[in-house]
């Protein structure tokens, strides 16, 4: 038997292989960034062909300091970011455009007109998901307009769409067009109820039933590897979303469990078993897992477009810092966030608004307000934006959870973790393994194969690493969150159109 399983990690900013242990602990990682492209004001691109080209250097490269070859791995898993756009041709495997990612606010208009008088939710009973900016069939549909020929190759069946994870399985297997539910919840173009494309919907969108990919469950055989030659010959056998990936590397596995991942956005996921629960709140219904032939697991969601790249546009946008760690040390140079409330709507609002038309703001400025305050706001931000998704939930669910569980990049600062207990008013628990998503991935790989038993031992391998208490007084935490709402009433309308 093999002694590893491998997981790529396809994210918005970087590409990475982990190499785990039966344990889940992490042998060896490799990773690469990608270019960010923004054509215009609210456009979000990547190349496809550079985040191919990093998978293929990453898995090689994982590999190679672990000192392991191909025989070493029983099995790989894929987590992508989700709702990314891609487009290419069946036969020469070129893309006909560069992805259009999930932050992307280009169909904002197009969204509007699908709604028509029926509104956002027209298509919500079947898919779990309003009409928005965020789901890839829009996306798929500006591609089959703007660019010159799409349409007539689409009709001609010569393109093929994914999201991320099927342009990479179409790459590393020499061609299957395949994806798993969790992804193909997120088109706005799959009946939750029978895991299959909707081809009314999928019509009346204007996408051609034969560019979508064939739907499978998350951890089943898909194909084996062709390419990157260092992981040739191994099968990939598990495939989720990057945020169904960490509820799964979490062990969020029984009903009513949750997570928080704080990323470029921040997702959190509430297990309803195989229940769909409808939000009445903002928040969005989904696939959450299914695990070969058993029946799927479901999730509500709150999806937060701007959390840890609102840290990057700090560093990258205004050179406030130069690196991304550097914002706790400024922050915390000051007791508070001095008056000023930041709402990165630079895309619009998601969960729970739902506002295409809103835009950033910075609010409550005065004379006194310094680097540190804006430090500190932009870190609130996130705490704030996670406390409305919290809310909504436990609204929707009819249960108040007593704790969360948190993972991602942005963890590792400690003023905000404690200030997002403080904000929540529960405690915030932080795993020994941080990168859920990609250990995920692993999971629902090496329980296709064997590797794992079942779902207890992925129970078994997690372990606390460090938990926050909340501390802030309850009348202070809820005047610091009023003032946020205030805050976010002030972003909205801003587009018109």
């Amino acid at each position: 038997m093999s002694q590893y399983v491998a997981a790529i990690d396809q994210g918005t900013t970087s590409t990475r292989c982990m190499v785990f242990d039966h344990d889940g602990r992490v042998v060896s990682s490799d990773q690469r960034e990608h270019r960010q492209h923004f054509p215009q004001a609210g456009w979000v691109e990547h190349d496809p062909l550079e985040i191919w080209a990093n998978t293929q250097e990453v898995a090689a490269g994982a590999l190679a300091k672990a000192e392991l070859r191909a025989s070493d791995i029983a099995a790989v898993g894929i987590a992508n970011q989700r709702e990314t756009t891609v487009v290419w041709d069946r036969f020469s495997g070129e893309p006909v455009h560069n992805a259009i990612v999930w932050q992307d606010a280009r169909t904002a208009r197009l969204c509007t007109e699908l709604a028509g008088e029926a509104g956002p939710t027209r298509y919500q009973a079947g898919t779990g998901l309003p009409l928005s900016t965020y789901f890839s069939g829009p996306k798929i549909r500006w591609i089959l307009d703007r660019i010159d020929g799409a349409r007539q190759r689409a009709e001609a069946r010569r393109l093929c769409f994914g999201t991320v994870d099927t342009w990479l399985l179409w790459n590393m297997t020499g061609g299957a067009h395949l994806t798993d539910v969790t992804n193909a919840s997120r088109t706005l173009l799959m009946d939750l109820q029978t895991l299959s494309w909707d081809t009314a919907i999928a019509e009346e969108m204007g996408v051609p039933t034969s560019m979508l990919p064939r739907i499978r469950s998350s951890s089943e055989v898909y194909g084996t590897i062709t390419e990157p030659a260092a992981l040739a010959g191994v099968p990939i056998t598990g495939v989720l979303g990057d945020q169904q990936a960490a509820t799964f590397g979490q062990a969020c596995l029984s009903l009513g469990e949750a997570k928080n991942t704080y990323g470029t956005g921040n997702f959190m996921l509430l297990n309803t078993g195989t229940e769909q629960v409808r939000s009445r709140h903002g928040l969005l219904t989904t696939v959450c897992y299914k695990i070969g032939p058993q029946d799927p697991v479901y999730a509500l969601e709150g999806s937060i477009a701007v959390t840890g790249s609102l840290v990057q546009w700090l560093r990258d946008n205004l050179g406030m810092i130069s690196s991304a760690a550097e914002i706790e040390h400024l922050a915390a140079t000051v007791e508070d966030n001095g008056g000023a409330y930041f709402v990165p709507a630079f895309s619009g609002l998601f969960a729970p608004h739902w506002r295409s038309d809103a835009r950033g703001a910075i609010v409550g400025l005065t004379r006194y307000v310094n680097r540190g305050h804006l430090a500190r706001a932009v870190l609130e931000a996130t705490a704030f934006q996670s406390r409305e998704v919290l809310d909504a939930m436990n609204a929707d669910s009819g249960a108040t959870l007593t704790s969360l569980k948190v993972d991602g990049g942005m963890v590792g600062n400690e003023l905000l973790m404690q200030f997002q207990a403080d904000i929540l008013g529960v405690p915030v628990i932080r795993p020994v393994i941080n990168e859920t998503s990609a250990l995920g991935a692993a999971y629902a790989a090496g329980l296709a194969v064997g590797y794992w038993s079942g779902t207890e031992e992925i129970r078994g391998n997690w372990a606390a690493d460090r938990r926050w208490e909340p501390a802030m007084a309850p009348q202070r935490r809820e005047d610091l969150y009023d003032q946020w709402r205030k805050a976010v009433t002030r972003t909205l309308n801003w587009v018109d159109g």
